[in-house]
């Protein structure tokens, strides 16, 4: 299994400067990620630069905490399309949904109609560190029913110490979360595991649990593990 299949090349760091935008480029241009996710201030220049490859150009909308007014992510997503984004991650409205979880189902709709609207892609950031195994399954099927094309577990930025489900402080992704999700939607949906994923093995594990992608920081560590293992 070639890791550079599932893998989204991730740099969200809220001091990511030029060097290490052009360092993901190199990075993506020599594995051949299937995507690289950037912060919507980046995603004009790396959609230039990876315009002649198949790499899916990922950026985050309301990141990372989701709270920000249903207007205010209508108008992030608008402007990552047209700055050509492939594909938007959505943090959903935690906030929202623990509220009601219709909310969090409306604003999932307007952010899925304009994605598709483009052609795009809509992933839905279900932060599951902040959700019991319950509420897990419940986020999951309304971002179903609500018409997103991929539930992603996390944003990495999470402290699992907050929710008051947990005393774990790991707020990564988990296999026995991303079975879960599996078990909960139907195979139309996909799964995109994020956080703390570092390994060609957790990969396999994860890709094996259930998920198309994989989202992490340690793609070129990853692919120079594969290729040691394959030499």
């Amino acid at each position: 299994m070639n890791p550079a299949q599932y893998i989204e090349q991730t740099n969200l760091k809220p001091t990511i400067s030029d060097k290490e935008i052009e360092e993901l480029i190199e990075q993506t241009l020599k594995y051949k990620f299937i995507g690289v996710c950037v912060p919507p201030f980046w995603v004009k220049k790396v959609k230039r630069d990876l315009l002649k490859t198949d790499t899916k150009v990922v950026t985050v909308i309301g990141f990372p905490l989701g709270y920000n007014r249903t207007e205010t992510k209508v108008t992030e997503a608008e402007v990552a399309l047209k700055d050509g984004a492939d594909e938007l991650d959505l943090v959903i409205s935690t906030t929202g949904f623990k509220t009601n979880p219709f909310w969090a189902k409306v604003e999932i709709v307007r952010l899925a109609e304009i994605a598709h609207q483009a052609e795009k892609m809509l992933k839905v950031i279900i932060e599951t560190a902040y959700l019991s195994q319950k509420e897990i399954k419940e986020t999951a099927l309304i971002c179903q029913e609500a018409g997103a094309d991929f539930v992603k577990t996390s944003t990495g930025f999470a402290s699992a110490g907050f929710a008051s489900n947990t005393t774990d402080f790991y707020a990564g992704a988990k296999l026995e979360e991303v079975q879960l999700i599996r078990n909960t939607v139907s195979e139309m949906v996909g799964i995109k595991a994020s956080g703390g994923i570092k390994t060609y093995q957790q990969v396999q594990d994860f890709v094996k649990a259930g998920a198309e992608r994989i989202g992490t920081s340690s793609g070129v560590e990853i692919m120079e593990e594969y290729f040691a293992m394959n030499k």
